[in-house]
């Protein structure tokens, strides 16, 4: 075995793993691969993606009972691959405009950051829930309907939430047959029974009906000895 001379100082080492230069040498040749397969090379989001002339969207109207002014949220798409077997439609950017110039700093800051977050391209869905985990000090508001909202910031997380569940990057959340049948017996049950009120009752939900912890609309309803709520039929009896 013949001696290797090393002839200036080692600034930098790595240790290399067994079988990790075939995992490079077949990832390489998959890229390669890739390359020259124009109907496998697909175009995904990412930062360096140029902002074509004409972008399509959506415009969504929040209207808050904690300002006189309403604001609108209008989120961009781009659609990758279009044409394609491989087309998607991206969120690339958001802008929200309002009349009460009081939010303007934050409105401008909180946008040019999520459209960051979204042309930097991957998975954008983790904005929902940290928009919808923000809650205002000062205490939040109820929607028509009974839904609560802690902020504004999370009323705005519900907004990009919708938009994806609309273009496809985020399931809607369904019941199952059996919870809806439960829930339409639960309902009936207690209609039947009608001896609740309660200030925030609403028309689409029985009078008397409380705030669900988990999907903060007040539907929860007392069902023999357990709360259960009629809209997205969260039972702690399971």
């Amino acid at each position: 075995m013949s001696n290797i001379v090393i002839g200036k100082k080692i600034a930098k080492f790595r240790v290399e793993k067994p079988g990790e230069a075939e995992a490079k040498k077949a990832e390489a040749a998959a890229v390669v691969a890739l390359r020259q397969d124009p109907v496998s090379n697909v175009i995904w989001m990412h930062e360096k993606l140029e902002r074509p002339d004409v972008l399509i969207g959506s415009t969504y109207k929040i209207k808050t009972p904690v300002s006189d002014h309403a604001m609108y949220v209008t989120i961009n798409d781009m659609i990758l691959n279009e044409g394609t077997e491989h087309e998607h439609r991206r969120p690339f950017e958001i802008f929200v405009n309002s009349k009460n110039l009081d939010h303007y700093q934050w409105i401008v800051a909180l946008t040019r950051i999520i459209s960051a977050v979204f042309r930097k391209g991957g998975d954008v869905t983790f904005l929902v829930d940290e928009l919808k985990a923000v809650f205002d000090p000062r205490g939040g508001y109820w929607q028509p309907g009974g839904k609560f909202m802690p902020s504004i910031i999370a009323e705005l997380g519900h907004v990009i939430e919708k938009h994806l569940q609309t273009i496809g990057l985020i399931a809607r959340p369904e019941l199952d047959e059996h919870r809806k049948k439960l829930i339409q017996e639960k309902r009936a049950e207690f209609e039947a029974l009608n001896k609740q009120t309660d200030a925030f009752a609403r028309g689409h939900f029985p009078e008397g009906a409380q705030l669900c912890n988990k999907c903060s609309t007040v539907a929860a309803v007392m069902m023999d000895g357990c709360m259960t709520c009629l809209n997205c039929g969260e039972s702690k009896c399971g």
